[in-house]
Order: C-alpha cells, then structure tokens, then sequence
C-alpha cells in the first residue's frame, strides 16, 4: 500500500477505537464532552483503553499510559509502523479464514510467549485475539497468561483498514508508555492541563469482577492511590475527569472534594444474558 493511498484511506473514516474494550466510552461520549474544558494544555489519560474520548477530542498534544504491555505495543505499532502492521492482519485473517478456532489458539499461545523473540509480533496478535476472542474481553489468570477462550465468530473483520489507518494519523506525535498510572513518563503535570482517568472499574458484585486485566489486578488500595492523585491534581489546578462504577464504595471514597453525577450506559459482558443492559456509571470532578 502506498503512502498516497494510505492518506486516501484515513481521510474516509472518522478516527476512533481501533478495538474492542470492555467498557469503552464511545457511548457515553455526549456525557463526558460535558465536563471537557473549552481550552487545555496537555491531554493526560493514564488508562487509554480503546481510547475513545482521546479520539474524539483529538488533541494536538497527549500522553497515553496503559498498563497492558500488548496494547500499547498495538497503539506504538499503529503510530509507527501502520502499512507492516496492516500487512500482518490480513495475513492473519486470511490464516483464520481456514481453521478459525485452530489458529486462534495457536496465537493464543503464542501471545502468552511474549518474550524477546517474540515482542515483534505483540501488537499484531494483540489485535488478532481482540477482534476473534469472546466478546473481546482481555483477562489474565494468576500468572498474566491471557485464558479467554474463542468467539467463533462466523466473519470477524480482522483487518478494518479504514478504521486503523484514521487511528494512525491520530496518533502522530502522541507520547506512549507502559505502566502505572501515577508515572507520566518525563511529562510533569501542570494547572491547565487536562487528565481522564478511566480505571478498571469497582465490581458491582462478587461475581461481577472483570478487572483482571493485568497480572496484578487493581484493588481497593490501588482505587485509593488513583483517588489521592485525582486531588492533588485538582489543587494543582489541573482539570480531572474520572469514570467509576457507581457503588457505594466508590461514592464514599470521592465524598470529599469531588463532585458526582450519576450516567447510564449499556454493558453486554455478563453471563447470564437477562443481566446484560443499562448500568449506572459515575462521572466523577
């Protein structure tokens, strides 16, 4: 593919989230314009996702942090090497086209080999696995090894060209780390500037914890330190913006010095397929 239709490509399709993510704000983009400020410095997001409000505001100078190393393997490969990571995907779903249930496990299995050898190739099956796994849930067991089983989709678009080469061009020049969310890289915060914060949310129930998106997790304490960080912000003068269950544990924790507002949005991963529909989110300044 050539530079010239590269551009061709991304100017037809409107940038967004180039992969499933279990709660993805594209829906509730209307409610989260509200609380963006007309005029920002810096746009922070220490847990991008699927990126969504990132992509709708499309600021001119970002940072993005995620803690999943496959992902942000994906966001790095689209940034710097869209027409090779493209390439990769159709090969895959061409691959895929012939054993679909087969080949997903053999690249199951090589995506929880992400060693040395193998990192060049991260971000390619990260997308693969995302777009023909179960819902394109990510979830990790114990050991950090990536355990959700087939979709068995009849079609899955492995390879939406469009979509990613738009994402491409979104991406240029935005700053990209891995890891904790209270580490901004070399960037230092400042009053102006703008931060999105959307954690793996608090389970709403026993049986309703999908936040084992990492190896480590993300736990009450962890909800604690992100709260802490939220208000020495604030008083630095730094505009916060953050995204909850809305659960009373979550309502005690930003009691003081925060303001609430509750929003709905629908969430299809449940197993029981009657539990599935609107669920109350918070939007939390």
């Amino acid at each position: 593919m050539s530079e010239a239709v590269r551009r061709l490509e991304a100017q037809t399709v409107v940038a967004g989230p180039f992969f499933k993510a279990v709660g993805g704000k594209r829906q509730l983009l209307p409610e989260l314009r509200k609380h963006v400020p007309a005029k920002f410095g810096r746009y922070f997001e220490p847990f991008v996702g699927g990126g969504a409000l990132f992509f709708d505001l499309a600021p001119k100078r970002a940072a993005l942090n995620d803690a999943n190393p496959h992902m942000i393997a994906a966001y790095m490969a689209l940034r710097d090497r869209p027409l090779s990571l493209i390439t990769m995907l159709s090969a895959m779903a061409k691959a895929y086209a012939v054993d679909g249930e087969a080949y997903y496990y053999d690249i199951r299995t090589a995506m929880n080999s992400f060693g040395a050898p193998e990192r060049s190739f991260a971000a390619e099956r990260f997308l693969f696995l995302n777009r023909t796994c179960f819902n394109g849930l990510w979830r990790v067991n114990s050991k950090g090894l990536f355990n959700v089983p087939h979709g068995k989709y009849t079609n899955p678009t492995i390879c939406p060209t469009g979509t990613l080469l738009a994402a491409s061009t979104a991406l240029q020049g935005v700053r990209l780390t891995c890891g904790e969310f209270d580490n901004p890289g070399s960037y230092t915060i400042t009053r102006g500037d703008f931060w999105y914060a959307d954690p793996p949310y608090w389970p709403v129930s026993a049986t309703a914890d999908f936040t084992s998106y990492t190896k480590g997790g993300f736990g009450p304490a962890d909800q604690e330190r992100l709260r802490d960080l939220a208000l020495k912000l604030k008083k630095k003068g730094v505009v916060v913006l953050l995204s909850n269950a809305d659960v009373e544990p979550v309502r005690k924790l930003y009691a003081k010095g925060f303001e609430l507002r509750r929003v709905e949005a629908r969430r299809n991963i449940n197993s029981a397929g009657k539990k599935r529909g609107a669920v109350g989110e918070l939007l939390i300044w």
